[in-house]
């Protein structure tokens, strides 16, 4: 997909994401049985009179359709900045891929290191303002800087360069304070094994259906459509939230109290341990995230066919979602997330044996590994509660545990797009420059987007399987 969106993506890309709803309520019903296996309370939530959810009953499935649907929008912002965003300013706008890559990695670090300080300051006043005053705050942010990156104006490169610059500064400082706010709200609500995953499957399942719309809607509308589409959904979607989710139950702090303890999380040996395993995966998944509409394009020569890709591999993971939270109701979240590598280097790596025109065979792929992707976003954060409740820090610091989360998902994106994109400038790749083993650099690519990240989601497997996780 290129940017100045002259060429959006390609009419062949018909895909639909109506079938996504019903798999989201899938997720919701596969969850329930989750909580329902572990001994989890039964019943619908009540409230205390004050808005906030009693600890001893399940959200209802209302209240968990308020909180996971303002999943939706946030992916609208995700797609688009971490899979067409690098080729949008390289191949249409015409900014070299060492300068693309080096802004995205200044912005993503720079944003990164932000997001501890945003979790704080989230745990420091969310018992006054509630989650909700900071996604409220980020819906503003979220919109300008969403508009001036994708729809930059005419301008001259450095002027461009400055342009870019800043409206990602923008745009990620929106993000990650409606995603960190958004995430704590979550655990806060599902301490829980059961509960937990089923919140997460529905946020996902609702991520998952804005990503589908994300990459179909450009072909079928524009992207001025998407844009729109946005814009009224982020309204609506917090809208939402901020009326049907329940509050969080935080725990009073005085006036008077000492500052919250920024190194409580890093003193848990668990969260350390789980903090290892997402960091390395997650970089085994920004490196073909970030190189994606490359590889379509210049090693499989079709880019006709990339929107309808990324279709099938968000759709897939959305479809599995009720299979990884049953797997987890079985076998524990942990061991379901090692199976979840384990298919996932085993689909994966047959991508570098890719000749040229082959589409079902990379369709495939793309299916397997979607299916995997599935328990990447639901599992993960839910191990994440299970140990900030386990720590003891529930109602307390789940700010700060999602701040350092988010700024490690950062870190992975900006390493994957501000190593992999020079390097591959370095070897000699020209996006749209050649073809299979020519001087184009297309073997280079190869090896960066099909064989490197199952060397990284070995690592991150390994990790996992010694990590102290079991009975979280």
């Amino acid at each position: 997909m290129t940017a100045a969106m002259n060429d959006p993506l390609p009419e062949t890309m018909s895909t639909s994401a109506s079938a996504m709803p019903a798999a989201v309520q899938d997720n919701a019903a596969a969850a329930r049985q989750v909580s329902e296996s572990r001994g989890g309370q039964h019943g619908e939530s009540q409230s205390d009179g004050h808005g906030k959810r009693t600890a001893s009953r399940l959200l209802s499935t209302r209240e968990l359709l308020a909180y996971g649907l303002f999943g939706l929008p946030l992916a609208l912002v995700a797609l688009p900045i971490y899979v067409l965003v690098p080729q949008l300013y390289a191949a249409s706008l015409g900014m070299s891929l060492a300068w693309v890559g080096g802004i995205l990695l200044a912005a993503r670090v720079l944003d990164a290191f932000i997001d501890p300080l945003l979790g704080q300051w989230i745990d420091r006043r969310a018992g006054e303002r509630g989650h909700a005053g900071f996604v409220l705050l980020a819906v503003p942010l979220l919109i300008c800087g969403y508009l001036a990156l994708m729809h930059p104006p005419a301008l001259g490169m450095t002027a461009l360069v400055l342009w870019f610059g800043g409206s990602l500064v923008l745009v990620y400082a929106g993000y990650s304070l409606a995603t960190i706010a958004h995430n704590s709200w979550g655990a806060n609500l599902a301490p829980g094994r059961g509960e937990r995953a089923r919140l997460t499957a529905m946020r996902e399942g609702w991520a998952l259906t804005g990503v589908v719309i994300a990459a179909a809607l450009p072909a079928l509308a524009g992207l001025s459509a998407l844009s729109a589409s946005f814009v009224i959904l982020v309204v609506a979607c917090a809208g939402v939230l901020v009326r049907g989710a329940p509050r969080a139950q935080m725990a009073p702090r005085d006036e008077g109290a000492p500052p919250i303890d920024w190194f409580a999380p890093w003193r848990v040996q668990q969260f350390r341990w789980l903090l290892a395993v997402f960091a390395v995966n997650g970089i085994a998944a920004a490196i073909p995230a970030t190189l994606f509409l490359f590889f379509a394009a210049d090693k499989l020569q079709l880019a006709a066919h990339a929107g309808l890709f990324l279709v099938l591999y968000f759709v897939a993971a959305a479809l599995a979602l009720p299979m990884w939270a049953r797997l987890a109701a079985r076998i524990g979240e942990k061991r379901a997330w090692m199976a979840s590598m384990g298919l996932a280097i085993a689909a994966f790596i047959w991508t570098a044996q890719l000749e040229a025109g082959a589409l079902a065979g990379f369709a495939l792929i793309c299916a397997l590994s979607g299916m995997a992707l599935g328990a990447d976003l639901a599992l993960p954060p839910a191990l994440l509660a299970g140990v900030i409740h386990a720590a003891g820090h529930g109602g307390e610091r789940e700010g700060a545990y999602f701040g350092l989360w988010s700024w490690i998902t950062k870190l992975n994106l900006a390493l994957a797009a501000g190593i992999s994109l020079p390097l591959l400038e370095w070897l000699g790749y020209v996006p749209g420059g050649g073809s299979v083993g020519d001087s184009g650099g297309v073997d280079a690519l190869v090896i960066a987007y099909a064989l490197l990240p199952c060397v990284l989601k070995a690592c991150a497997a390994l990790l996992l399987w010694r990590a102290p996780l079991d009975e979280v």
